[in-house]
């Protein structure tokens, strides 16, 4: 098939098909194909594909193949435990949405699907790909729902240490933050040239206010976090060609948040503030205050967002849904790639069926993929 598609370029006058363009094409189409056996003959749209990279140097994937695509690219995230469920990501197909006007509101329509009142949906939202000569909109938020970072005059750092970067940006951009502890960061967008501001409007952001089933206290520590994490700085790449802006997400398991989020010490670092409130003597570390401080933030969160009805899912019913999607892919004859540094999770990793054994570490496409422009 490569040769007849170098000599059909030819002989069209167009540019020849680069190797590796055609075949990472060939290898996505073939794939989708197979797996979609209802789709029809593979042999045509290889045709339409090659001939349309021949004229452009690119191609355009069809409604089906974008879904497909993915979906496949979830299945194939390496670092996710809660792939289980990949079949079931919702696809909003907006690659017509081009100018930062369109970019936010689309987000915000994102957002809105995906909150669902709570009920947390998979859901991403696909913006234009890359193309010769042609760069596509991006978001440079990390997610597109993340809290700023103040450094106060005494070196302390308000709000989320680890959005300082991004907290710079926008206020280099004209943005006036409030200096609190968790104000949600405006969108910066890049499209039709430099960077731009776009907030999102507070009724699309659900926060949920953390407290705790027996310690009255912990609602006083004015502790929350927002109930949809929709990645929004990585490239959907599928059969070649790179959708830079493809925010995507699925629900929070409670680790996230709790063991991470609000627990690490370049984050919140809430865990000596709730060991002093439960009386632990922090002197020790052979006191394991850490762990017991971190156990009861997990159980806070946990039970802020059951109480709020917002879907969420706790580490050890993830873990055993994790291995029923690798069973599942192993008898499909598909290797399951996973990172054990990131299936396992962040607390009691050992009392998970994840921690127990190794796993593929392939890089499999379709993917979502981090560029560095």
């Amino acid at each position: 098939m490569l040769s007849w598609v170098k000599s059909r370029s030819r002989k069209q006058g167009d540019r020849p098909v680069l190797d590796k363009e055609w075949e990472e094409a060939e290898r996505f189409i073939r794939l989708f194909y197979a797996e979609n056996p209802s789709a029809g003959a593979v042999r045509s749209r290889l045709r339409e594909v090659a001939a349309e990279i021949g004229r452009s140097g690119t191609y355009t994937h069809t409604p089906a193949e974008l879904a497909f695509g993915a979906r496949v690219a979830w299945r194939n995230s390496s670092r996710c435990i809660g792939r289980l469920y990949w079949r079931s990501l919702r696809i909003r197909d907006r690659r017509e949405a081009g100018t930062a006007d369109a970019v936010a509101e689309e987000c915000v329509e994102h957002l809105t699907a995906a909150t669902n009142n709570g009920k947390i949906r998979p859901t991403i939202t696909v913006f234009a790909p890359d193309r010769p000569a042609e760069r596509a909109p991006r978001v440079r938020n990390e997610q597109l729902i993340r809290y700023a970072a103040y450094r106060a005059p005494d070196g302390a750092v308000i709000g989320d240490p680890l959005n300082l970067g991004l907290t710079d940006q926008a206020l280099e951009l004209g943005w006036q933050g409030r200096g609190g502890r968790f104000d949600v960061l405006p969108l910066i967008i890049e499209a039709e040239g430099g960077p731009v501001l776009r907030e999102l409007p507070s009724e699309v952001i659900l926060e949920v206010p953390l407290t705790h089933p027996e310690y009255a206290w912990f609602a006083d520590l004015g502790l929350q976090w927002h109930a949809v994490p929709a990645i929004s700085n990585m490239c959907l790449e599928i059969g070649g060609i790179c959708y830079p802006c493809a925010p995507f997400n699925g629900w929070y398991m409670g680790t996230e948040i709790g063991a991470r989020n609000l627990a690490d010490a370049d984050r919140y670092d809430q865990l000596p503030i709730v060991a002093e409130r439960l009386g632990l003597d922090i002197t020790n570390d052979r006191t394991l205050w850490r762990d017991h401080a971190l156990v009861e933030v997990n159980v806070a969160v946990l039970h802020s967002f059951a109480a709020a009805g917002v879907t969420m899912s706790d580490h050890h019913t993830e873990a055993r849904r994790f291995m029923t999607h690798l069973e599942r892919e192993e008898r499909s004859g598909r290797v399951c790639p996973a990172d054990w540094s990131w299936i396992v999770p962040p607390l009691s990793g050992s009392l998970t069926p994840v921690f127990h054994r190794y796993y593929d570490e392939a890089q499999l496409t379709p993917a979502f993929v981090h560029h560095m422009v």
